[in-house]
């Protein structure tokens, strides 16, 4: 059956509800009226209009009541009867008409799904309100009650009343009276979402509209192998009669669960939608509320739920957050999905435990090469899949944009990727390249070991199998030690420049906090920003952060050795480039020494290193005037030093309208001298021009 047919299906069987319903009423009040003395409320005589009181007083007359309709023909059984038969041949169709299939859905008895029929029908057919009040016997009664449904309709009981039937129990119908009326007495009201199903109009409730999202499939776009396999799974536990178990997909892959769970629904023919865990509120009332929502509108819609945990931040499990993550779960049986980073032992149902990681490399490199087309070079593929942990629908939309070029694949990616720190890091623009920095050879070399082996990470972990033989360390951890101003934050940035990555440096005012565990909650986000694949960590001035544990004396030691536990497992967990700067190599916790892939000592510069420092000091556009860059690289002046010294002395070329000299410069290496408080004397500082 079509949509179409069904529409008129579903209207023809409403049609010969409301004509039976009708009947009905029409006969109640007959028999009201007739059977038992009472005179029907049309045949009554008029009487003299009485007259309103106004401020005390007999002012004007009352409207007078409408004139008597003319008298109408008894209900006989037979009209019953057929009316009856047409519910029946309509209620047959196939599909069922939303009504029944409605009760069959909440498990309503046929005598609940005729009460609900009574009081949709006021909404359905107004002109049913006058047949209320007249088989109520009282004009006012323009509404159904328990009290009229029980009268009128067949195979009554007592039990619909309760609010642990169906009818209560789902919130179909809602009592609007006053206490004094009871519970038999009260009018009834049709839940709205109720009617417009009844109608054919199933559209998600706008009461949990503006709580979830709905979560769809990339258009067009498939899974990888390893995340299909997760899809199978879950296909198979919602086969099965009932709700199944709660899926748990566990794993840092916020967007591969998504899609997990999207192609799961897609695959059983639901639509799954996502709640975050921080809109479930913590009143026990408000929470039963909402659970018997959700769960009516899985029973109306093919529903799956995606409860998300983590949703951009760190839950506290042991707070409110848990308690009602469990308590909503325990109170609804349909699919669900819970997504968080870590698997939960307790909550209130039966869960399956399946963890979802991004595409491997491999499958990534296949994603590249189907969007890039052949005449990519396999080498840019290569690094654009070891790089950026992209899913598959993401790599699409990136050659999209960039037009199938490779390298402007790779500047997408890197935006694409920047993660969002905050105020816990500030970005840095890399300036400088090799070209720039000044280190002796064995330091120069390691750099370049370090820059070369960053890309090579895929093909040494997944084509060379040894990440099959290590669980932890897969990224490059780095500690740049030495005293100030020789080049470790410059190193960095020509690592940022060399691998086009963006370079974040760590602000600990941030990060570290006096409050308990809200160190570790920074952390995590800073790391969790950047495992996207695109950012390099520069830890300045680590030995704050990294320093060595302390013998446990009190509750601020241990929780301060705590946060260098966390640090040293999640420093293991990161895949990317983070690199550790500090002055004081000896204040570092002696395990992130041994963790560390590379440690490079920059020491102060010699004569030879400062000359050429000097030299790579002025950019080639600069107006300098016969400098002596052998007599510069006599003053013990570190690479950070030499740098303000040389901008110093470009700003007192520029203001005296001259090119940069030595008197120039010497003057501001004078002035940084003094500003560091270190020793000068005067034939350092001064210059005679030789002929």
């Amino acid at each position: 059956m079509t949509g179409t047919d069904w529409e008129a299906a579903n209207a023809w069987f409403l049609s010969a509800s409301l004509t039976w319903l009708r009947l009905l009423l029409i006969q109640h009040s007959d028999v009201q009226h007739g059977e038992n003395g009472m005179t029907p409320p049309d045949a009554v005589a008029p009487k003299e209009p009485p007259r309103r009181r106004l401020f005390g007083r007999h002012d004007e007359p009352a409207p007078a009541p409408p004139a008597p309709s003319a008298p109408r023909e008894r209900v006989t059984a037979d009209q019953l009867a057929a009316a009856a038969d047409a519910v029946r041949q309509a209620e047959a169709s196939n599909p069922p008409p939303a009504l029944v299939a409605l009760a069959e859905r909440l498990e309503l008895t046929r005598f609940e799904r005729d009460t609900l029929l009574l009081c949709a029908a006021v909404e359905l057919d107004p002109p049913i309100a006058a047949l209320c009040a007249a088989a109520q016997g009282n004009p006012a009664m323009t509404y159904p009650t328990f009290g009229l449904a029980m009268s009128l309709l067949p195979g009554a009981a007592w039990e619909v009343v309760s609010p642990h039937r169906g009818l209560r129990y789902w919130r179909l119908i809602e009592l609007t009276g006053r206490a004094a009326q009871g519970v038999v007495g009260s009018p009834l009201r049709v839940d709205e979402r109720i009617v417009n199903y009844l109608k054919g109009l199933n559209h998600l409730d706008d009461r949990l509209a503006p709580l979830v999202s709905r979560l769809d499939p990339a258009a067009g776009t498939g899974l990888p192998p390893s995340q299909q396999a997760v899809v199978d799974e879950i296909g198979r536990h919602w086969h099965a009669a009932g709700p199944g178990p709660v899926v748990q997909l566990a794993g840092a892959d916020e967007q591969g669960k998504r899609l997990v769970a999207a192609h799961a629904a897609v695959s059983r023919g639901m639509v799954v939608q996502r709640l975050s865990a921080t809109l479930l509120p913590t009143a026990p009332t408000e929470l039963d509320e909402l659970a018997r929502l959700w769960q009516r509108e899985a029973q109306l819609l093919p529903l799956a739920l995606y409860l998300d945990v983590e949703d951009g931040g760190v839950v506290d499990y042991a707070g409110q957050t848990h308690a009602s993550v469990t308590r909503f779960l325990g109170r609804i049986s349909c699919p669900t999905v819970f997504a968080a980073r870590e698997s939960w032992s307790e909550l209130g149902r039966q869960s399956l435990v399946l963890d979802v990681e991004p595409p491997t490399p491999a499958e990534r490199v296949v994603a590249w090469r189907s969007v890039l087309g052949p005449s990519a070079p396999q080498a840019e593929i290569d690094s654009l899949a070891a790089q950026f942990a992209l899913e598959v629908p993401a790599i699409l939309d990136v050659a999209a944009v960039s037009g199938g070029d490779a390298v402007e694949a790779w500047r997408v990616c890197r935006a694409r990727t920047r993660p969002r720190m905050d105020s816990l890091a500030q970005r840095l623009e890399p300036k400088v390249g090799w070209e720039d920095i000044v280190l002796p050879p064995d330091g120069l070399a390691l750099l370049r070991r370090i820059a070369e082996q960053v890309p090579q990470r895929a093909k040494v972990y997944d084509a060379w199998g040894f990440g099959d033989r290590i669980t932890r360390g897969l990224g490059v951890s780095v500690l740049f030690a030495g005293p100030s101003g020789v080049g470790k934050t410059m190193a960095a940035e020509v690592l940022a420049r060399q691998l086009r990555l963006d370079l974040y440096r760590i602000d600990l005012s941030a990060v570290v906090s006096k409050y308990i565990g809200e160190t570790e909650k920074n952390l995590r986000r800073l790391f969790d920003a950047a495992e996207g694949g695109g950012a390099i960590l520069l830890f300045d001035e680590a030995d704050a952060l990294f320093g060595k544990r302390t013998e446990v004396k009190d509750s601020h030691d241990r929780y301060a050795n705590i946060e260098i536990n966390f640090l040293l497992q999640r420093m293991e967990a990161y895949r990317g480039l983070a690199i550790l700067a500090t002055n004081m190599r000896g204040a570092l916790d002696g395990a992130f020494l041994r963790r560390l892939r590379f440690i490079v000592d920059f020491s102060f510069p010699g004569t030879a290193e400062r000359k050429e420092i000097w030299r790579r000091a002025f950019p080639e556009k600069a107006p300098r005037e016969d400098l002596d860059f052998d007599r510069l690289a006599q003053l013990q002046t570190s690479g950070g030093m030499t740098r303000n010294i040389a901008l110093n002395a470009a700003f007192l070329a520029a203001a005296r309208g001259s090119g940069i000299t030595m008197p120039i410069v010497l003057d501001a290496a004078r002035a940084e001298f003094e500003k560091l408080e270190l020793p000068t004397r005067a034939r350092d500082f001064a210059w005679e021009a030789t002929s």
